[in-house]
């Protein structure tokens, strides 16, 4: 049985961090540091990677493994 994505690209950043905050780390191990920025409140995960050359797979599936591991 495939595992549920609780988070997407499509998602904002603000968002995420606020009702995830382990995720600040993979954010900022990825090369995303605008996780406190006021443009994460307005900008999606996508575009975020997008404009730092992020890989934008790679980061969704560490974020989603990082909440599912605080979860546990």
């Amino acid at each position: 049985m495939e595992k549920e994505m609780i988070i997407t690209a499509d998602m904002k950043i603000g968002d995420v961090v606020n009702r995830h905050p382990e995720t600040i780390q993979v954010f900022l191990r990825h090369g995303l540091a605008c996780v406190g920025c006021a443009v994460a409140q307005f900008e999606n995960i996508r575009q975020g990677a997008t404009a730092h050359g992020i890989n934008v797979d790679m980061l969704i599936k560490d974020l989603n493994e990082t909440t599912a591991s605080a979860q546990q």
